[in-house]
């Protein structure tokens, strides 16, 4: 049962889109944070020891000047990880609903950009509220931050200014247009700057509410802000490829080679298919566009699918030819 759960959960990060993925990562994180939460209290008399709290802190931001000097990575980490169960479940599914609908509006390779540009600003408002308002205090205890909240409201509001009357049924409400969820949410936040709970965190969603309407104010101009994060994006995923994949003139260790007239198999077999062809059998003959296709009259269904998915997987859906993108669209909406 867990292998195929595990099973399932690889091939939708591998398959599925940003939006799952990022649920994904989310969710991991709160596993480790929570299972290392219960392990230590077991073994500290069932209290909370210090050494969890230097574990998540690792993860979270501060207002401590001193702490962000000595933990640069957490602007990044710490609007991936949750403590509390009710804190995860609503923000992964504000993110489902509304990231869906602003991937399909928008594509799906702004999502992730747009989810880290909300996070930043959220750090950027919480920094600010703490130094202006001081809900932190003197400065002499750090104050932490941390979730998808700010990011997740980013989503929420770009996808409102872009399809602010798209509906979605909530319980006991009916259709609600977006665009009243939206202006709920924002009017909320502001008022809830006036308590004294969660001040930093409601800074946080600030932050991310104003760059979702930034993001959307310079996109409706022509400047698409996540241009510089996709970039950068590319860039770390080029550089990790670069360093996990071998060279081309890299000796895979395998087998001792059979031989046939004195000379070995290797030797007299013709040039191998890619393996997003042999999986399905496919043909390599080129089509137009200098690409390749992957379907073969005598594959199954299902054999051409998958090398389909595979091609994707390895060259990106624009590799595909326009009769690899009308099969994949038919399979789609198969029953």
């Amino acid at each position: 049962m867990l292998q195929s759960i595990w099973d399932d959960i690889r091939r939708e990060f591998d398959y599925g889109n940003m939006i799952s993925r990022i649920i994904i990562v989310n969710a991991a994180i709160y596993l480790v944070i929570n299972l290392a939460w219960v392990f230590l209290r077991i073994f500290n008399g069932w209290e909370t020891p210090n050494l969890y709290l230097d574990i998540r802190n690792f993860l979270a931001i501060s207002n401590s000047g001193w702490h962000m000097l000595t933990h640069p990575w957490s602007i990044l980490t710490h609007m991936f990880l949750h403590e509390g169960f009710w804190h995860i479940l609503f923000n992964m599914l504000w993110l489902f609903w509304f990231g869906r609908i602003f991937g399909d509006l928008l594509g799906d390779r702004r999502v992730l950009p747009l989810y880290i540009l909300g996070g930043l600003a959220g750090a950027v408002f919480f920094f600010l509220g703490a130094a202006l308002t001081g809900f932190a205090g003197d400065g002499s205890v750090p104050h932490y931050a941390f979730g998808a909240s700010a990011a997740v409201m980013c989503i929420v509001v770009a996808t409102g200014v872009f399809a602010p009357d798209y509906s979605i049924r909530l319980l006991l409400l009916g259709n609600v247009r977006i665009k009243y969820i939206v202006a709920f949410v924002v009017i909320m936040n502001i008022i809830s700057l006036g308590s004294n709970v969660n001040t930093g965190g409601t800074f946080g969603h600030i932050g991310g509410i104003a760059m979702g309407f930034l993001f959307a104010w310079y996109l409706r101009r022509g400047t698409d802000l996540t241009t510089p994060v996709q970039s950068a994006i590319r860039g770390v995923d080029n550089l990790y490829h670069s360093l996990v994949r071998p060279s081309k003139d890299h000796s895979r260790r395998g087998p001792h080679a059979a031989f046939r007239g004195g000379k070995s198999v290797k030797e007299t077999a013709g040039p191998q298919r890619p393996s997003f062809l042999r999986r399905a059998g496919g043909s390599t003959t080129p089509q137009s566009g200098g690409g390749t296709t992957t379907l073969d009259s005598e594959a199954t269904h299902q054999e051409q699918l998958d090398a389909i998915l595979d091609k994707i997987k390895e060259r990106g859906y624009n590799s595909l030819s326009k009769e690899e993108k009308e099969f994949l669209f038919n399979a789609s909406n198969r029953n």
